[in-house]
C-alpha cells in the first residue's frame, strides 16, 4: 500500500463498514469532505466498474454532439451522421485542448480552436492545417490514422450512456443481466423498448450541496418517508416498503401500494407486460455506483447522479412513459402531474442531504450506525463502496 494511500482514508476505518450491520460504522467523514478521496474514488473505485455520464436522447439529432465534464474529467458524447451514439475524451490529439465547449450539432467536423485540427463524427483525425509548413497539410512523418480522438468504452441502457474509464470491467451486459432478470416480471422482454421521452420534457436538474453518496444513500431506503416526504407517504406508506438488494450492486426498495393515480387522477398507458395483481407495486433501485432507478406500472424514471466535486451533486432525472400513445398531447396534464410529483419527492430530499454534508465535518461524527431492519440496503451500498476502496487501497 502507498503512503498516497495510507493518507487518503485508513484502511481500518473501512474494514469497520464491512462488519456485520449491528457492529458496522458508516464511511468516515473523509469520503464526503476530501477532494482528494473525491479524485482517488473516480480513479479506483467508480472507474473499475460501469458509471453514467449522461443520456442518449439529449442528442437530440444525428451529428449532435455534447461536452461532458465527469468529475472533473472532460468526455465529449457524440452521436454521428447514422445515429450511433459514441463516447471519447473531449482532448484534441494535438495539444490536449478542450475540443467541445458547448452542445449542438456539427455540420461539417469538428474544429479544434488552437490549431484547426478537425475530426469526423466516428472521431477520426481528418485535417493538420500547416502541419508539415506554411500550406503542407500532410506530412509522410504524421500519420493522421494513429491520432483521432480517444475513445472510451461505452454502452447504452435504458437510455443512460454509461463509461467504463478503466476499460476491463466485464461487460456492461453482465454487468446490467441481473437487474433485467428482476424486472421481467413487470416489463416483460419488450418493456425497455417501449420507453419514450415527451417532447424533450420531463426532466428535472437538482443541485445539491453535498457528496453525491448522500444521495445514493438516501434513496436506498424508505425509513425517512413518513418525516421528509410526508405527501408520497400517503399514497405509498412507508408500512407498505421492502427491502431490495442483490448482486453487490443493486440496492434500494420497494412498494406493494404505490398509488399516484389514486391520488393525483392521473391515466396513463401501462407496461402491456405488467402482472394485474401489482399494478400498485413500484421498485426504487439503486445500480451502483451512480444510477437511481424507478419503475411504475405507467412509468419509469432514470437519475444519473452526477458528482461535481466532493461536497456539490447534480441529480439529472429524466421521465420515460409507456409508448408512442403516451406522447400525446391527451397526456399532456397527467405526464406534467406525475413530473411534479417527482419534483415534490426530490426537493424535499435536498434538506436531508444537505444536513447531512454539514454532519460530515463535525468531530462527533465517525462515519455512524445503522438500523438493523430499515438501513439494510444502504449498508449494502457503503459495503460495496468499502470493498472497491478497500481494494483500490491495498493494490
Amino acid at each position: 500500500m502507498s503512503n498516497v494511500s495510507q493518507n487518503i482514508i485508513p484502511v481500518q476505518q473501512v474494514d469497520s463498514v464491512l462488519n456485520p450491520i449491528v457492529e458496522a460504522s458508516g464511511m468516515p467523514n473523509t469520503a464526503y469532505i476530501s477532494q482528494e478521496y473525491f479524485a482517488f474514488e473516480r480513479d479506483k473505485v467508480i472507474g473499475k466498474t460501469w458509471a453514467c455520464i449522461g443520456f442518449a436522447s439529449d442528442l437530440i439529432k444525428n451529428g449532435y454532439v455534447m461536452p461532458v465534464s465527469f468529475m472533473n474529467l472532460p468526455l465529449l458524447m457524440m452521436r454521428n451522421k447514422d445515429g450511433e451514439v459514441q463516447v471519447f475524451h473531449n482532448v484534441c490529439s494535438h495539444r490536449g485542448m478542450q475540443l467541445v465547449q458547448e452542445a449542438g450539432e456539427v455540420q461539417g467536423m469538428i474544429r479544434c480552436p488552437y490549431h484547426s485540427w478537425t475530426y469526423d463524427l466516428n472521431g477520426n483525425l481528418k485535417g493538420t492545417p500547416h502541419i508539415g509548413g506554411i500550406a503542407k497539410h500532410k506530412d509522410d512523418r504524421f500519420k493522421c490514422e494513429k491520432h483521432g480522438l480517444k475513445p472510451l468504452r461505452s454502452a447504452i441502457w435504458m437510455d443512460m450512456v454509461f463509461v467504463n474509464l478503466s476499460g476491463d470491467a466485464p461487460s456492461f451486459e453482465e454487468h446490467i443481466a441481473p437487474l433485467e432478470a428482476r424486472w421481467s416480471e413487470f416489463l416483460g422482454n419488450d418493456g425497455l423498448g417501449l420507453l419514450r421521452r415527451a417532447n424533450m420534457g420531463g426532466h428535472l436538474e437538482i443541485e445539491v450541496a453535498s457528496n453525491w453518496k448522500l444521495t445514493v444513500e438516501n434513496y436506498c431506503e424508505a425509513y425517512h418517508l413518513p418525516w421528509v416526504h410526508p405527501a408520497l407517504n400517503t399514497y405509498s406508506k412507508l408500512e407498505d416498503h421492502y427491502n431490495i438488494m442483490f448482486e453487490e450492486r443493486f440496492a434500494g426498495q420497494g412498494s406493494y401500494k404505490y398509488d399516484l393515480s389514486g391520488t393525483a387522477g392521473t391515466h396513463l398507458p401501462m407496461f402491456p407486460s405488467w402482472p394485474q395483481d401489482k399494478q400498485r407495486h413500484a421498485e426504487y433501485i439503486a445500480l451502483f455506483p451512480n444510477v437511481l432507478l424507478g419503475i411504475q406500472a405507467d412509468h419509469a424514471f432514470a437519475m444519473m447522479i452526477d458528482p461535481i466535486h466532493a461536497e456539490k451533486t447534480i441529480e439529472r432525472l429524466r421521465l420515460y412513459y409507456v409508448g408512442d400513445e403516451a406522447t400525446r398531447d391527451e397526456y399532456a396534464a397527467c405526464r406534467t402531474a406525475t413530473l411534479e410529483s417527482w419534483r415534490v419527492v426530490f426537493g424535499e430530499d435536498i434538506g436531508a442531504v444537505e444536513g447531512m454534508q454539514k454532519g460530515r465535518h463535525s468531530p462527533g461524527f465517525g462515519g455512524g450506525v445503522f438500523s438493523p431492519e430499515m438501513d439494510l440496503p444502504t449498508h449494502f451500498f457503503q459495503k460495496w463502496l468499502a470493498t472497491q476502496t478497500k481494494a483500490a487501497l491495498e493494490d
